[in-house]
């Protein structure tokens, strides 16, 4: 039995079209726009050079279900770089890309091995040594059955290897589809188990490695730090897993504290030492800063901060372009003691806290025909985050008005 090497990465989202990002310059607009395809040859460039036996995609190849005609061809001709060098390519679907979606079929090299909506066995050979992968592609977008019953060793193989794009138990992240646990994924018997749907990477277990590899390329101000694929190798003993960063573009937070700034300049400067110190790091970035114990400069005046620390920034090269820009002034506040002397306050906390407002609030935009593609559920999350952002908000507000 010989050792067999891999490339393990998920969640290619290619083409995404990169909402939300305002006043953004032509040039630094097209590098994001480019920004997954760039990954990915960057993935195929490390398949390459290091001759691995074969590369697994764990889901969301595409970002939407019409899988665009330019984002196939271009991953057509990254199969093709594959097959001349000899590299099979076994790919699930996953909810974003999923079998009933509606698109112009491009037919692709033979290396190329698709999993149907079944549950199916696919078989790789390396001269003596035979592998088997297991996997299944969604059907539809929303899938949210146990699929990993359906999961079950068959015929003699040196290894065995599952792919699943699907979601951990109690991980309240990412919309809960294809569910199973650890201990499912162990009654199976597998030598490795390539995940994908979770953005975030990750490795659950070592021995044998269960392992999300995240998605490839940040694209939004929750998709923060290094992005990349896992280079495998595995033999009878144990697994190496290597982290390959990939991303050509990085998302960051940052955290600003403003404590003891006098004026408008010093908080500039402060925003100017953040930016040239992820500039320094060498990979163009997309920041969202968070200023904390401003004084005397309230949320309100943040769009006016961002516009001016904007307008200079069009290095389309290695820019380090800021988002978004939020202030916390240092204000004391107790909430319990409002709330328990003020029936106005009592009543506002409460309302901010009903999410189910919020699904309300964003009910007609999900049901646009040209946004609602693009966009995934709101998490549990993320829907009290905006509540605690609603209620900090409101209070500098009524402060201001004191």
């Amino acid at each position: 039995m010989e050792e067999i090497t891999f490339i393990h990465c998920a969640d290619l989202h290619l083409d995404s079209p990169m909402l939300g990002l305002k006043n953004l310059p032509a040039p630094i607009r097209a590098q994001l726009r480019e920004s997954t395809f760039a990954s990915f040859r960057k993935i195929v460039d490390t398949a390459i050079a290091k001759q691995v036996d074969f590369v697994l995609i764990a889901g969301d190849i595409y970002d939407g279900e019409d899988r665009s005609l330019r984002a196939q061809i271009l991953f057509k001709k990254e199969m093709e770089r594959l097959k001349a060098s000899e590299i099979d390519v076994y790919i699930i679907h996953g909810n974003h890309d999923h079998l009933s979606g509606s698109w112009l079929e491009v037919s692709f090299p033979d290396n190329v091995h698709i999993f149907p909506s079944n549950l199916t066995v696919l078989e790789h050979k390396k001269r003596n040594t035979n592998i088997h992968l297991y996997g299944f592609s969604y059907e539809t977008r929303h899938l949210f059955d146990r699929r990993i019953n359906t999961y079950e060793k068959t015929g003699a193989a040196d290894y065995h290897i599952g792919l699943l794009h699907g979601s951990l138990e109690g991980n309240s992240d990412h919309s809960p589809y294809a569910p199973f646990n650890l201990q499912e994924l162990a009654s199976k018997e597998m030598h490795y188990w390539a995940l994908g749907h979770i953005h975030k990477r990750a490795v659950l277990q070592e021995d044998p490695p269960v392992v999300y590899p995240g998605n490839i390329q940040g694209r939004n101000k929750k998709e923060t730090g290094e992005k990349g694929c896992y280079y495998v190798k595995l033999n009878n003993r144990d697994a190496e897993l290597e982290f390959i960063p990939t991303a050509v573009c990085l998302w960051k937070s940052v955290q600003i504290d403003a404590a003891g700034t006098k004026n408008a300049d010093e908080l500039l400067a402060l925003c100017h030492i953040a930016q040239e110190k992820e500039r320094d790091r060498g990979l163009p970035s997309i920041l969202a800063i968070s200023i904390i114990n401003a004084e005397g400069i309230g949320s309100l005046q943040a769009g006016e901060l961002l516009e001016i620390l904007q307008e200079n920034e069009l290095d389309e090269t290695n820019f380090a372009w800021i988002s978004s820009l939020s202030i916390t002034e240092n204000i004391s506040w107790n909430k319990a003691k409002l709330e328990s002397e003020s029936a106005f306050f009592s009543e506002l906390f409460q309302a901010v806290q009903q999410t189910e407002s919020i699904d309300e609030a964003v009910a007609s935009i999900y049901r646009h025909p040209g946004v609602y593609r693009y966009l995934s559920e709101l998490t549990e999350r993320e829907k009290e985050e905006l509540a605690e952002e609603a209620e900090r908000l409101l209070l500098t507000m009524l402060n201001g008005a004191s």
